[in-house]
């Protein structure tokens, strides 16, 4: 049977934190103050906000996700409402407002919301301060068939309760309106091989050390600690559960790690991460991106 949002029915998944969900909130609003990626920014000598630094982060973080672009579609219309939920650097952000939508951003940190508050007033957007603001995915501040178009990447799957997430995005879009969203992907290569690392912590009991381990691989702060919550999803469930009321559901998959395929001696043949985003990466990626229409 499809999932009916609000009916309580559950995925037969970890899709919910066992932690009371003002906790997640907490710890969340703390862990994402600090950008998701600041690591980048570092990596590339960005040590402030200016125009210019900003633009350099952009085409460093568009170069390291170049089937991004396809992804992020063009309004057929100026002017149509949108909102993105989950901003981190804004480089997404920039890029959507800079498309001709009617951008409206939340995030449930600060720091990220300010980031975008900044960039749209460098676009010269008089009205950032009502149009990014502080809020959780779970209870989205924006009334029923508000948005034409919804934009996650990243998010979702940090909220604790990526089933109540989803139908907030579903409340709020207007009907015939489209989400992309961006889940982990629980089949991906990356989760083959972190599981068989953790195999032995989870084997004697240490289950929240390996998913510790797990969780940091994938999201990790300055100071290397992990993400609070995150959940992994397969495409069948986000078709036939996560998304089941939309009208139409699209999944792909993308993004790779580079792989050492073997060691002779201190040499060894590395699959590139270039070689892999068109081919492998497309079957068992890290990431799916999910295009559903209400």
């Amino acid at each position: 049977m499809p999932t009916e949002y609000g009916s309580g029915s559950r995925l037969p998944f970890s899709a919910m934190s066992a932690t009371p969900q003002e906790h997640v909130d907490e710890r969340n609003a703390q862990f994402w103050d600090e950008l998701c990626g600041t690591a980048l920014a570092r990596s590339i000598g960005i040590t402030d906000h200016s125009d210019e630094s900003l633009r350099r982060f952009d085409e460093a973080y568009m170069a390291r996700y170049p089937y991004l672009p396809a992804q992020l579609r063009p309004p057929r219309r100026p002017g149509e409402p949108l909102l993105e939920i989950g901003l981190g650097y804004g480089t997404v952000s920039r890029r959507l407002a800079q498309a001709g939508f009617d951008y409206h951003g939340l995030d449930i940190a600060a720091g990220p919301v300010g980031m975008v508050r900044h960039r749209l007033g460098m676009l010269g957007i008089a009205d950032a301060q009502d149009r990014v603001v502080v809020g959780s995915a779970l209870e989205v501040p924006h009334p029923d068939g508000a948005f034409s178009h919804v934009v996650t990447i990243g998010c979702l799957h940090h909220t604790g309760d990526l089933p109540k997430a989803v139908s907030e995005v579903y409340r709020v879009l207007e009907p015939g309106g489209t989400a992309m969203v961006m889940l982990y992907n629980r089949y991906s290569f990356r989760q083959l091989v972190l599981r068989a690392k953790t195999f032995a912590d989870r084997k004697m009991g240490r289950h929240e050390a390996a998913d510790e381990r797990l969780r940091a691989a994938y999201d990790s702060n300055a100071e290397g600690h992990a993400a609070p919550e995150t959940v992994f999803v397969t495409a069948r469930q986000v078709r036939d559960e996560l998304f089941a009321p939309f009208s139409s559901v699209r999944v792909e998959h993308h993004n790779f790690d580079p792989t050492r395929l073997f060691v002779i001696g201190d040499r060894g043949i590395v699959f590139k991460r270039e070689w892999a985003l068109p081919t492998v990466a497309r079957l068992v990626g890290l990431d799916l991106y999910v295009h559903a229409r209400k």
